[in-house]
């Protein structure tokens, strides 16, 4: 790796806790819209955080390709790399190329095109009524760990076919996964053992579920290739849905612009979630794409297999292209890049799925427990620490009690 000359920022760390905007902001100041990083154990990368750049990185898979093959750097992983999870080869819709990507990417939008929206909805509202019933008779609860953690994985498990016990342990071990601590390789693998548990009763039983449709889809799915597919797909799905109903939640609680209408309308709630995409963007950074060849981008030289990293969180608050968030007519811009870009983005139907759970559980929740309060001062809410994903903590709320639906 080569660029200008400025030293590489180490993406870890608290900065990206406490003034992620701050670190941005630093990072643009001294290196421009690429910053040449260093990720755990000092592995060398290039964050892309200029929108512009970020969307012709998108846009060109010939250039900045998906496969991690590619990548020059493997020599300085270690075995037991916390982040390895993030970069090794599967044979996904999330790292194939050219013609397999497209037979991979029309299977996976055909499976979940397949789970109808008026079910979908009801299901939701179902399961985030019974998250609800579990706390509204106290006086208080911490919604990331009753609520925002727990619906996504409950609805991924309904799509999947799992009961609840089931769909909650493969979504400890994808959270696991994706923190990348140093339990991760070991949930992957568990989780890869669990997942094929769940191939085999569905060939051999199949259901009305997103797994059957996909292993009886004519591009012809095999076990081996469902098993790790079936996982991306959950990871896409779970933690990145609980985070943007979280940051969704928090900043209708905390903001001013949404104060009045907290315990009404959808409109409210689809507001406060296109916002969040915006400023506080579930997936933060993304790995990432390879250089196929040498190439100059941002004022900085990317040789060939060098790793870039998608800055989401930076390309969004890129002020070049967002100088006035927040100003009237603003809360209509849907052009951020938190469900990527190009032929690499996320599935439409699943995106359709992510806003319907998001949806759903704030009007639940504002509907059941109208009164609802932070119950610290917004500067005392802790985000996580990961440069990778972007959600608090815990989000501790206030109500006046309710029974229990069953009770009412």
């Amino acid at each position: 790796m080569s660029g200008r000359g400025a030293c590489p920022v180490r993406l870890h760390g608290s900065g990206f806790r406490t003034d992620p905007g701050g670190l941005y902001q630093r990072m643009r100041a001294e290196h421009g819209p690429v910053v040449p990083v260093l990720m755990e154990g000092d592995v060398p990368a290039w964050l892309v955080i200029g929108y512009r750049e970020l969307h012709h990185v998108l846009s060109s898979p010939d250039v900045f390709a998906r496969s991690s093959r590619r990548w020059n750097a493997w020599d300085r992983v270690p075995e037991d790399w916390p982040l390895l999870p993030m970069v090794i080869q599967l044979p996904t819709v999330l790292y194939s190329e050219g013609e397999e990507h497209r037979r991979r990417a029309g299977a996976v939008s055909d499976a979940l095109a397949g789970a109808d929206p008026h079910e979908l909805r009801t299901v939701t509202t179902r399961m985030a009524d019974r998250l609800v019933d579990g706390f509204c008779a106290s006086t208080g609860t911490d919604l990331r760990q009753a609520y925002t953690a727990r619906l996504p994985a409950l609805v991924l498990s309904w799509l999947y076919g799992l009961d609840d016990d089931r769909g909650g342990e493969i979504a400890s071990l994808m959270s696991t996964m994706i923190d990348g601590g140093s339990e991760a390789m070991d949930a992957q693998r568990a989780l890869m053992a669990a997942m094929a548990g769940i191939v085999a009763q569905r060939r051999a039983d199949p259901g009305a579920d997103m797994v059957s449709r996909l292993l009886a889809h004519p591009a012809g799915y095999t076990d081996e290739e469902a098993v790790p597919e079936l996982i991306v797909l959950l990871g896409g799905g779970n933690q990145p849905t609980g985070e943007w109903l979280g940051n969704a939640l928090r900043l209708m609680l905390t903001d001013d612009r949404f104060a009045a209408s907290i315990a009404g309308a959808r409109r409210s709630a689809q507001e406060a979630l296109n916002e969040v995409l915006w400023a506080d963007t579930p997936t933060q950074v993304h790995a990432g794409r390879y250089a196929v060849h040498d190439v100059e981008l941002g004022g900085q030289l990317i040789r060939g297999g060098d790793l870039v990293l998608l800055g989401i969180a930076g390309a969004n608050t890129d002020p070049d292209v967002r100088p006035g968030a927040g100003a009237p007519g603003d809360r209509g811009n849907h052009a951020h890049l938190s469900f990527s870009h190009g032929e690499h983005r996320c599935p439409y139907p699943a995106q359709e799925i992510a806003e319907i759970v998001a949806v759903a559980g704030i009007e639940v929740l504002m509907d059941r427990l109208p009164d609802l309060d932070l119950a610290v001062a917004p500067e005392e809410l802790r985000w996580r620490p990961s440069p990778w994903v972007r959600g608090v903590a815990s989000l501790p709320v206030t109500f006046t009690p309710v029974p229990p639906l069953g009770e009412i």
